[in-house]
């Protein structure tokens, strides 16, 4: 009996902390989630960015080949990839909302229907690799194809990583003596720049003519 009192009181503590927490950093104004987790997406963007340009570069030189292999995507595949992973940033956004004001069930429902969103692009790239290379738009293709390849592959590798980190935001929700708020805004942050990279590379690869 003792030992569940103390477990009890332990959890309320817990509880209480959390609150007083969140609390506490919505009155003084904070930047939501971890310092070193800003300075990895800062890190990504750059990256990306510099991948951007350069991308942007080989198609002024090549404007023709460019637009004529990007005739072979599939632009609705692209966009239901689109579809889905921005349905998954307001999933992880309702999620945090929902653990800033205590839902904390609520708020691991919605964290795993974002993972769940995350895990069906991975499966709808997949199919859409399928059917180019089936088609013969390989990687060695031309110089289009390259970039389509590595664009959504380095992609893909930041969606694999971000479930990983969403997978720790369930481990924080679900564990009462934890729930730190900062671990689950840093992963919402990750998440929320995994979409803004796809909604970049979705225009420059199959919409901009």
């Amino acid at each position: 009996m003792a030992n569940a009192e103390h477990t009890a009181a332990d959890l309320l503590a817990a509880e209480r902390s959390s609150a007083t927490d969140v609390a506490r950093r919505h009155t003084q104004g904070h930047t939501p989630g971890d310092g070193h987790m800003w300075v990895m997406v800062l890190g990504d963007l750059i990256i990306f960015g510099a991948y951007f340009i350069i991308f942007m570069v080989y198609r002024a030189i090549k404007p023709q080949e460019f637009l004529a292999s990007q005739q072979h995507l599939n632009v609705n595949i692209g966009a239901l990839n689109t579809l889905v992973l921005l349905a998954s940033s307001w999933f992880i956004a309702r999620s945090v909302h929902a653990a800033r004001t205590g839902a904390h069930s609520a708020a691991l429902r919605l964290t795993y229907l974002g993972g769940v969103c995350g895990a069906a692009f991975i499966l709808i790239k997949a199919y859409e690799w399928s059917t180019e290379v089936a088609q013969g738009h390989t990687i060695s293709s031309n110089d289009f194809f390259m970039f389509y390849y590595m664009l959504t592959g380095v992609h893909l590798f930041h969606v694999l990583l971000g479930l990983l980190i969403l997978g720790v935001v369930v481990r924080e929700l679900r564990n009462p003596r934890r729930r730190r708020m900062f671990m689950v805004e840093s992963g919402a942050t990750y998440w929320h720049m995994v979409d803004l990279l796809w909604i970049v590379i979705f225009a420059l690869l199959y919409v901009m003519t």
